[in-house]
């Protein structure tokens, strides 16, 4: 067992085209002197290998270009218990400043150098489902409880688009599989599918927020409900391309009424208009008693203590 202090781990900013990207990199500079930045790296695997290359600890702490940390975290310890713990990528929950919720999503997360350098996920995927548009189900990836940060993806129209369009698509699947649509309620994962309802109702109070709500419900309808390969979403390519095809600036409120009767007739989807004070209350008292509980506690331990396993 041993106790590594969090500063003394490197730290690497990884952004793309965040439209705050420059902004939260002075932020996180001030915040984190020792910081380095890998910027601009095409496909997701690709560029968690330039982060792995750019730290100097075989431990690093990874930060998203739409996220800010909350200071604390780089004052922690993380306790690492066993050989299992020295080989996992910890992930911490952040808050999603679009519709509240708190989960891995945009959040920190702690690599190794190895873990990274062997991981063939994304667009370096050998054509598992499990890796074609995830890292979560590695055995060693682990969701951790504790939340340290808040993400903001929606700083255009665009970017919260795609963050929506992403998870729209991703949380439908199972274990990175298109389920047909009557598997549709069995197969996904009741937490996949309680955040895929939020992605898709809540988020009018925040600039853009109509935008993510018309992303998630259109990837979930390519997904489920059109002959359109999902794994088309490795690529933000591919993304830039479908905005610019099928999303009208000019009939956001009727795309998203479209796609949600679709939704709602097709799969059985609860789909509700939430305005400005809906969201707002909704954020509001969601996870209201939320409470840390150590850099090192894991999501499943939690579940199993509640449930007495």
């Amino acid at each position: 067992m041993s106790l590594i202090d969090i500063a003394d781990l490197d730290v690497v900013y990884l952004s793309y085209d965040e439209p705050q990207k420059e902004e939260f990199w002075v932020k996180i500079k001030n915040m984190v002197p020792w910081a380095v930045r890998v910027d601009g790296v095409k496909g997701s695997d690709a560029a968690h290998k330039a982060a792995a290359d750019a730290s100097t600890t075989e431990r690093f702490v990874l930060i998203d270009g739409d996220n800010l940390p909350n200071p604390e975290f780089f004052n922690l310890q993380l306790d690492i218990k066993n050989s299992e713990y020295e080989r996992a990528v910890f992930r911490w929950r952040a808050v999603n400043h679009i519709n509240g919720l708190m989960y891995g999503n945009g959040g920190l997360s702690c690599w190794t150098r190895e873990f990274i350098q062997n991981m063939k996920t994304h667009e370096n995927s050998t054509g598992s489902a499990d890796t074609n548009v995830e890292f979560c189900f590695d055995p060693y990836y682990w969701p951790m409880h504790d939340c340290y940060s808040i993400t903001y993806p929606n700083g255009s129209a665009f970017h919260a688009w795609r963050a929506g369009f992403r998870e729209g698509v991703k949380m439908c699947l199972d274990r990175g599989r298109k389920p047909t649509e009557t598997e549709f309620k069995d197969a996904v994962h009741k937490r996949n599918m309680d955040h895929l309802t939020v992605w898709q109702n809540v988020g009018r109070d925040v600039e853009f927020g109509e935008y993510a709500i018309l992303g998630a419900r259109m990837g979930t309808a390519k997904t489920m409900l059109m002959d359109w390969d999902h794994t088309e979403v490795q690529w933000f390519d591919n993304l830039d391309r479908i905005f610019k095809e099928e999303v009208h600036t000019d009939q956001i409120a009727e795309q998203i009424e479209y796609y949600g009767h679709a939704l709602q007739e097709r799969l059985d989807l609860p789909v509700m208009y939430m305005d400005e004070t809906t969201s707002r209350f909704f954020k509001h008292h969601y996870r209201s008693n939320w409470h840390n509980m150590g850099a090192t506690v894991r999501e499943i331990d939690v579940i199993r203590s509640h449930e007495g396993w």
